[in-house]
């Protein structure tokens, strides 16, 4: 006699190491044979079931079941918002995927890391993502420390950065998160400890996180000497062999040069500065080592511009860094910031400043081949770019949302994301000029 569904979802194989039922206990037994219709065709499942099964298998003890799970939570977190499943089961999963990031295999790691931060873009600005930041922020900034493999270093700092992005509620908050960013390729050293050098693939991962964070900060006055410790090191980054790193480091500079005025850079506006203090003295010698600085950042965006580029290199990554850093060279020549649009389901984003661009081009390298879902369903992420979808007259299987949360949609009071206001705050500010407020970042070899 043929099997019935039920019996389906019981004899399906999802790992075929049966020899370790000896190591696993009954309960674990149980959870690895409800989550055997991972990855199998053989069982039609709705979403809320499949996360049901991919959450207990988190407490499984062998690694490859864990991140077969961890998986399946990334691509239904990708496919359609779970909502109601973050509603009800936000701690528990956050729970498991903070465990795993501090136990768990390298590829463990990478993976916890995605989850936690698509479980922050679901839950979007509140209490519970605030609750994900905080529970986060310790562990992954352990994991840093645990280990120099790309790819596991790369999804703890995207995770940390999407994680203060959403829950992140004050510049405090922020300027931590920015500073274990740079402790990844400027460590705080014992004395019996040798510094291990960064890989490209690492330096461009923490550039790229920070200047993403750097978007949501206004009005901070820090230490200028801070301001030109941070431009010193992404100026010769410029240097560097490695495209990727080259091209994050011309992005932070503009976003830099765009957020903060060069003048204010040295405490005070040039025509100000009274040279005949001490204090008055040392803005002075600020404001002419940061204008120097500029120069020379110039000359090479200039260069770079026009690189002829090398043998074995990619003619599309060639040509991606030539556009980038002519659209550089016409800011710092001309002030003009970059314009680009994006077609979301027959409705158009458009960028206008580095700072738009730099979130734009980092939540869509984070969320993949979910961007556009998001975009047309994330209410967190529509805040933070002003974007308004065309309305969706038919919900499709795979999406499917409470009563209550499809009248938090519609409702004009709907929670208004922290993002957005700060955004909408700058962008007011940039409009109004380019040395209205000061703007600064922490960035000596203690702090950035």
């Amino acid at each position: 006699m043929g099997k019935s569904k039920s019996q389906k979802k019981k004899t399906a194989v999802l790992d075929s190491d049966e020899d370790d039922n000896s190591s696993v206990s009954s309960t674990s037994t149980m959870r690895s044979d409800k989550m055997s219709v991972l990855g199998t065709e053989e069982v039609q499942i709705n979403k809320d079931s499949l996360l049901d099964l991919a959450l207990d298998a988190l407490y499984e003890k062998r690694p490859a079941i864990r991140e077969k799970a961890l998986s399946s939570i990334i691509d239904t977190f990708n496919s359609s918002l779970q909502h109601e499943f973050v509603e009800k089961k936000c701690t528990t999963l956050l729970h498991q995927c903070v465990n795993i990031v501090k136990r768990g295999t390298s590829k463990e790691i990478a993976l916890a890391s995605h989850a936690i931060g698509l479980l922050a873009l679901t839950a979007g600005d509140g209490d519970k993502a605030h609750e994900i930041f905080k529970e986060s922020v310790s562990p992954i900034s352990q994991a840093l420390k645990s280990g120099s493999e790309p790819t596991k270093i790369s999804s703890l700092l995207e995770c940390l950065a999407v994680v203060t992005f959403v829950g992140g509620n004050d510049t405090e908050e922020t300027e931590m998160s920015m500073q274990i960013m740079w402790q990844v390729v400027h460590p705080k050293l014992s004395s019996n400890v040798v510094a291990t050098k960064p890989s490209a693939a690492v330096i461009t991962a923490v550039v790229s996180a920070w200047s993403f964070l750097l978007t949501t900060m206004t009005g901070l006055k820090l230490n200028p000497k801070h301001w030109q410790e941070s431009i010193s090191y992404l100026s010769s980054l410029l240097d560097k062999d490695d495209r990727s790193v080259r091209i994050a480091a011309g992005e932070a500079l503009a976003l830099i040069f765009e957020i903060g005025s060069v003048e204010k850079f040295s405490g005070e506006v040039k025509g100000s500065i009274d040279v005949s203090t001490p204090e008055g003295s040392k803005n002075r010698e600020g404001f002419s080592r940061v204008q120097g600085l500029k120069g020379k950042i110039i000359n090479k965006v200039r260069d770079l511009s026009a690189e002829a580029g090398g043998k074995g290199s990619a003619k599309k990554d060639l040509n991606s860094q030539r556009n980038l850093f002519r659209d550089i060279l016409e800011f710092f020549e001309d002030g003009y910031s970059p314009e680009n649009t994006v077609k979301i389901g027959g409705e158009s984003l458009k960028t206008s400043s580095w700072y738009q661009m730099i979130q734009l081009n980092f939540l869509k390298r984070f969320l993949g081949g979910g961007f556009i879902k998001h975009m047309q369903e994330n209410e967190f992420l529509q805040d933070v770019f002003g974007f308004t979808p065309k309305k969706k007259h038919l919900l499709d299987d795979e999406y499917r949302i409470s009563s209550t949360d499809k009248r938090m949609y519609k409702s004009p009071n709907s929670v208004v994301s922290k993002a957005r206001t700060q955004l909408l705050n700058k962008q007011r500010m940039l409009s109004e000029g380019r040395n209205a407020g000061h703007y600064a970042a922490n960035a000596g070899d203690e702090d950035f």
